[in-house]
């Protein structure tokens, strides 16, 4: 059964702003550990796919929010979802602390897509109860 679907849209124009405007602060703000490490082995090799990276996560987290139907309030919070992939390279939500009790809680399920264009980072997410 559908528990909830989210979408969002992100101008990646506005997430390198802040990057730029406060750097990695902002990158810890919005991203776990583990994205933080592949957000820097990106932004090495090429600083633009770092900053989509980072515009993707904040869409997908937003559309997460969404679908579940919490928005960004606790126990939601940026870091407490992760984005990963699976070795296939299909996203996944990969959940921690109070937000991963929650949602095991009811029995939930996440199903994540994401894309990127020039301008433009968007995401969709299906939430469902699990029978």
């Amino acid at each position: 059964m559908i528990y909830g679907i989210g979408t969002d849209i992100c101008d990646i124009r506005r997430i390198r702003a802040s990057l730029e405007r406060h750097g990695e602060r902002f990158a810890r703000k919005v991203l776990s550990d583990a994205e933080i490490a592949t957000w820097k082995k990106r932004s090495e090799r090429w600083p633009d796919r770092g900053v989509r990276y980072v515009a993707t996560r904040f869409s997908a987290k937003e559309a997460f929010s969404k679908a579940i139907g919490l928005g960004m309030v606790m126990p939601m919070t940026w870091r407490s979802c992760e984005i990963a992939n699976l070795p296939s390279g299909q996203p996944t939500v990969v959940l921690h602390g109070a937000l991963k009790t929650w949602f095991e809680a009811r029995g939930l399920q996440a199903h994540i897509s994401m894309s990127d264009e020039s301008e433009y980072a968007t995401s969709y997410c299906v939430v469902e109860q699990k029978p």
